[in-house]
């Protein structure tokens, strides 16, 4: 851009503009580094289950714990990110029992859904009638 106009008027609208494609980006951008993440954790997975290891029988847990639904107990409890319709928008992050109709969407680790919400508060949004963020046992509000 060699030449800006000369008003004040159509620079801050040029600035605005660009604001929000900054804003945009962002949000996208956070999105790529999240699936980033889950692609270096599948790939730390794989190599470790590609290692042959000798089988140790599990500690028993009292079927009281193994019946309980927290990500204390259950740390692959899975979460749901809702892809927005427009770039810029919040994407909303729900838990896997979330009775929300949800149209485009994608699982996501309980991991990648913390990072979300805590890192990026106005990239993700926590659900209001799931509530994740309490079961993930962070507060966003």
């Amino acid at each position: 851009m060699n030449e800006l106009p000369p008003d004040a008027p159509r620079l801050r609208a040029i600035l605005a503009h660009l604001d929000q494609q900054i804003a945009d980006t962002d949000t996208v951008g956070t999105y790529l580094r999240l699936q980033r993440g889950a692609v270096v954790s599948a790939i730390s997975r794989a190599e470790r289950q590609a290692i042959p290891r000798p089988v140790i029988a599990a500690p028993k847990r009292p079927p009281a714990l193994a019946d309980r639904r927290d990500t204390a107990v259950h740390p692959s409890a899975r979460f749901i990110i809702e892809l927005p319709e427009k770039a810029g928008q919040a994407a909303p992050i729900h838990t896997s029992s979330c009775t929300k109709t949800l149209t485009r969407s994608r699982p996501i680790e309980a991991d990648l859904a913390r990072q979300g919400l805590v890192n990026d508060p106005r990239g993700f949004t926590a659900c209001t009638m799931c509530r994740p963020d309490t079961e993930l046992g962070i507060d966003v509000a």
